[in-house]
This record gives structure tokens, sequence and C-alpha cells, in this order.
């Protein structure tokens, strides 16, 4: 293996499916590693089957990629192994001898059926960092729980303190218009992955990463774990406002909504400045942003009447103009073709080779000697199952011709 990129010297063996496992090796794939995709043999990774919206061939005709799947799955090789045979079993240790990392998100215990858990691919390459991700952990009561994405957010708090108040329309718990514990998991499993190599550089020896979706989720939830943690009482849903900032929040302009996002005390002098009420801003029961908080039913009613007087244009660009941090609500089609995000270079397209190219959303982070590479696509099923076997198992096409046969791959 020889790259210019990051992680160009490694090999990760993603024995993963669905968002959490992909997303996390899909980074790790953007930053160089060679990335193989270990799959059910007919069927693959579920989210191939997670449509529509599938991807379309030049002729407007769906084809077998699912969008799910594209998200999560660029610059892999995708290799079909039956793991439940001894034959593949036997494939995957061959595999793992000649990696790096392992990523799997099976159930605790499952892999050990097959002798593919961390303490025997260990004994049999130690400097591999295995990375397991599971809903609730390898161990405590809930260990041997299924772990799906909403349940976490439902279980993690996370609902409980998102959506609109339960005495407003439309008010109740809510959950992410994303799998968000799915994919901060992934990310926090990528630095988690990061630091095991950083480790193994001084020591020779890799190690075994225990990731779960609820402690993600729980983490996550930052400033208001806190907010709970110093007073005892547990914060709840404030719709769109914000729970320590006032006005920090939806307003209804008078042709649309923006959000008005006022960080500090100066912000919001000058947002009275341009609303036309600087009264506002030194009246003592709004001054100060505790004061603010403290008097938010009061104020906010107050700053709604005056927002829905102007169209939405008049306060972003006088807010904009002002420092005072503001912005229209997007749609994502929108939020890609916004000029920011265009000179940014979001939006990529990579060829491939049912669709021609395929429309893809690229990694948002900027290195300045070593930059992301899209070297694949997300590959179709099996894909590559014979040139990884003949690269890192020494096969000949015989022997895979064989194995096929007797539907090992």
């Amino acid at each position: 293996m020889t790259s210019t990129q990051a992680l160009g010297h490694l090999r990760v063996l993603d024995l993963t499916r669905v968002l959490a496992g992909p997303w996390c090796t899909q980074l790790l794939a953007d930053l160089g590693a060679e990335v193989v995709k270990v799959e059910r043999p007919g069927t693959g990774d579920d989210t191939r089957a997670w449509g529509p919206p599938y991807l379309k061939d030049a002729a407007g005709r769906d084809t077998t990629e699912a969008a799910y799947y594209l998200a999560a799955n660029r610059g892999k090789r995708s290799v079909t192994i039956d793991i439940g045979k001894p034959e593949g079993q036997k494939l995957l240790r061959r595999l793992a001898a000649a990696s790096d990392v392992l990523v799997e998100n099976y159930k605790v215990g499952q892999l050990a059926r097959y002798g593919l858990d961390s303490a025997s691919l260990s004994a049999l390459n130690p400097r591999l960092v295995y990375c397991s991700i599971t809903g609730f952990g390898q161990d405590g009561p809930y260990r041997d729980r299924a772990g799906y994405d909403f349940i976490i957010q439902a279980m993690g708090g996370f609902m409980s303190i998102t959506g609109e108040r339960d005495d407003l329309p439309g008010g109740g718990p809510q959950k992410a218009g994303v799998a968000i514990s799915d994919l901060m998991t992934g990310l926090y499993a990528t630095v988690a992955i990061l630091a095991a190599l950083a480790q193994r550089e001084r020591t020779g020896r890799g190690q075994v990463i225990d990731m779960a979706l609820l402690d993600t989720a729980i983490a996550m939830l930052a400033n208001m774990n806190m907010n709970y943690l110093v007073t005892g009482k547990a914060p709840g849903r404030a719709g769109n406002a914000h729970q320590n900032i006032v006005p920090y929040q939806v307003f209804a302009a008078a042709d649309g909504d923006v959000v008005i996002a006022v960080g500090n005390d100066g912000q919001y002098a000058r947002f009275c400045e341009i609303a036309g009420r600087p009264d506002l801003a030194t009246d003592p029961r709004f001054a100060k942003n505790a004061d603010r908080v403290r008097n938010r039913a009061v104020l906010v009613p107050l700053l709604e009447t005056i927002v829905g007087e102007k169209p939405a244009a008049f306060w972003t660009e006088r807010l904009e103009a002002a420092n005072v941090p503001c912005g229209p609500i997007n749609s994502i089609a929108q939020a890609l073709a916004d000029p920011q995000a265009v000179a940014r270079g979001l939006r990529i397209d990579l060829p491939h080779p049912s669709a021609g190219t395929v429309p893809l959303v690229g990694l948002p982070i900027r290195l300045s000697a070593s930059p992301p590479e899209y070297r694949r696509p997300p590959p179709l099923l099996g894909e590559h199952t014979d040139e990884v076997l003949r690269e890192l198992a020494g096969l000949d096409g015989t022997e895979i011709a064989a194995l096929r046969a007797r539907g090992v791959l």
C-alpha cells in the first residue's frame, strides 16, 4: 500500500452494515485507508435494499444501488463471503491477518461462535486494532439487546430535549432528522481507532475498542448533561429555542422563517438597534443574557411581533452586516446549492459502473498536506471479491471458482 494520503499506509477490514460502522470506515477510506467491505453473498449490506430512492442509470431506470447504501460506502472494495461456513471463516482470518484495523457491528458474542472475536483474531495478529460497535456495549445488563438508532435516541435522553414544548401545538418528543446516534458513534469510533493506532506506534500492539450507541447518545448531550448535573433538574424540550441563550431561535418574519442566534450582549444590542427598539437593550430585565433567559417569556413575544413586521431578507441582510448571526432555513437542495457550499466543493461526482456517475457529498475535512481523495464509488455487491482474495488471501482463479461453487462467496 502506497499513498500520499494521511491513512494511506493502513488496511481496514470492514465487517459492518447499515450506518454507524460504515460511516466510520467510509471516513477512514476518504483519508486514504484501503477498506475491504465483507458482505453476505446474494444480499450484502442491509441498506442496499433500503429504497426507493435508488440511483438512476443513464436511461433514468433504477439501478440496484439504494441511496441509503451510497451515503456510507464510498471508497471501499466489496467482497462477498459467507462467514457462517468454516471456509468463509478461514478466509476472514487470512484477511484479518493482513489488516491493521477490523471494524464489526455484530451482536455481542456472535463472532466468537465463528472464531472471529477479538481474542481469536488478536492472537493471530497482535497488531490488529479491533473495533466493535453495538447498541449497548460488550457488558452491562443490555449487552444482548439489538441497538437501533431510534430506540437509542429515546433511551439516551436526546428525544427528551428535542421537539416543541408539550404545552404548544405539535409539542412532544422528536427524533433527529438523521440517525444521529449512529453517525456520532461512527465519528467517535473513528477517533478511537486513530488513538489506538497512535498507541500502536509506540507499543507495536493493537487493542480492542468497545463502542456503544447508548454511550454516545448520552455523552453527546454536552451542555444539556451539565445543566442537569449542576442543578439536579433535567432540561425539557424547548423547540427551536436555546436552553441557555436568548434570543436564539426561529422567528417568523413577514414572508418566511429566519434563525436569529444572538450569542452575546453586544450582538443583542446591535439587534435591538436594527429592530428599532434600542430600549430593549437597556431594559434591566433584558440587558444581560442571564436576565433574558430568566425573562424569556416576556421578551420573546415582543421580539416575535417585531420580527414579524419585516420580511426575512430585511433581517438577514441587516443583521449579517452588523455581525449578528442569522440565516434562512434552507431545504437540502438550497443548502447544497448555496454559494458557500459550492465554493467548498461539498458535492462530488464519481464514475459508477451502473449509472455512469454517482453524486455524493464529500468529506468535510480540509487537510493542507494530505487532503481526502475519492478513489472509488460505493462498490457493487461483491465487485472486488476475486481481486481481493487474490491479493490478500493468496488464492488463484481455480480456488476462487471452487469456493463460489460451494456458496462460500
